[in-house]
């Protein structure tokens, strides 16, 4: 948990119509036309959709009677869970603070990167890019104090959108809203407010707790009193460690070669790899993710007999996953590369492999990772132009598909 303050650092970043928006990513013909993820029931529709009243949980046979050109497509979990751990990789590479919600939204606590990166609407902004670019998927953030209106703040900037309320502007920004704003309150409770006479959040405020007790029962009361006075003393609460870390870049696959792919791959490895040895953790998987210039994406793993937290190794693994993909990658492109170690332990119990060949590179890890603690991530790297012919004796390890 990090301490409550009295800035506006809580990011709450919220992945715009999620399911809808990974369709029109990963299908062009779907993109910019009102269509909807279910064919039973409605799980997520377009902005394009929305405009014409298509909404989550609606019938789709009534969806169409208020939309009569939406295009459904069936529910791809498999791609939405994938999409999440992508995103999530970034949030985690922006802060180690991050308390997920859901699959597509987490609130990130910012205050300590103002020295290292900017003010929080600065990371803020540079997460937005970074996810647009990386994922190809629309995100909106909102940034305020306090966990409740950093929500709220994120739900009025859609979509794709940002932003910041800033502690002086904090109740002149929530007071006009209306009473379903806040949390809690659904159809019943708003119904109880609206009859008598409350129907936004300033009348709320002022309303009083024990008028508040009265209508919605002394728990509800006191809650949305709070709320609407923008008490909420909850400090955001790193998630559960995380199973998997990774990184990924986002290509242009008219202007990249193999061996500047390569390079990029290198520099993955290098920042991933240091979280891992930061966290005192070891991997076990290793996994590359492709998307191709014709739209396909693909996933490829290998898991080792021994986990580690070796650059070398884990690098030596990932460049012959790349290899074996080379054909394909020079034929179609690539538009996305991403990097991620998973099955992540801390060791503990662990007997590591004996090293008879003096090998130098748990020394080298630890010294640029110092190096890059003391002057920063971009500061020394490896050396990342080796001709794909000079890394060849490196043994081909076989990968498998996810």
């Amino acid at each position: 948990m990090v301490p409550a303050n009295n800035q506006a650092t809580i990011l709450h970043a919220d992945l715009d119509a999620f399911y809808a928006s990974v369709e029109q990513r990963d299908n062009p013909a779907l993109q910019n036309m009102p269509m909807a993820v279910g064919t039973g029931i409605i799980l997520s529709a377009s902005y394009q959709a929305r405009a014409m009243g298509v909404k989550t949980t609606m019938n789709v046979q009534v969806a169409k009677q208020y939309c009569p050109g939406l295009v459904t497509v069936e529910p791809r979990m498999e791609a939405y869970d994938s999409a999440s751990q992508e995103v999530f990789e970034i949030f985690d590479d922006t802060t180690p603070y991050v308390e997920a919600l859901s699959i597509d939204e987490a609130f990130l606590e910012v205050g300590g990167l103002r020295k290292i990166v900017g003010p929080p609407i600065e990371v803020a902004q540079i997460l937005r890019n970074r996810i647009a670019g990386e994922t190809g998927l629309p995100i909106s953030v909102g940034i305020a104090r306090t966990k409740f209106l950093a929500k709220v703040a994120s739900g009025a900037s859609k979509p794709d959108g940002l932003l910041l309320v800033e502690p002086d502007s904090e109740l002149e920004f929530l007071h006009p809203l209306p009473v379903r704003s806040l949390w809690g309150v659904g159809k019943v409770a708003e119904g109880k407010l609206l009859a008598k006479g409350i129907a936004t959040v300033g009348e709320v405020a002022n309303a009083g707790i024990t008028k508040l007790e009265q209508i919605l029962g002394k728990s509800s009361g006191e809650h949305l009193y709070n709320l609407a006075n923008n008490i909420d003393n909850r400090q955001v609460t790193k998630t559960k460690r995380r199973q998997s870390i990774g990184a990924q870049q986002a290509l242009s696959p008219k202007n990249m070669n193999y061996a500047e792919i390569e390079t990029l791959l290198i520099a993955l490895v290098d920042r991933v790899t240091k979280r891992l040895r930061d966290g005192n953790r070891l991997a076990k998987t290793v996994m590359l993710r492709f998307r191709f210039g014709d739209f396909r994406s693909d996933t490829r793993s290998v898991s080792v007999a021994d986990e580690t937290d070796s650059t070398p190794e884990l690098l030596a693994i990932a460049r012959n996953i790349l290899r074996n993909r080379r054909p394909e990658i020079e034929t179609s492109g690539l538009t996305l590369i991403g990097f991620t170690l998973a099955n992540l332990s801390t060791g503990e119990g662990i007997q590591q492999a004996l090293d008879f060949t003096n090998n130098a590179s748990p020394k080298l890890d630890i010294a640029l990772d110092a190096v890059k603690d003391r002057f920063g991530t971009n500061s020394i790297g490896r050396a990342g132009l080796l001709s794909y012919e000079e890394s060849v004796h490196t043994p081909v390890i076989p990968d498998t598909p996810d």
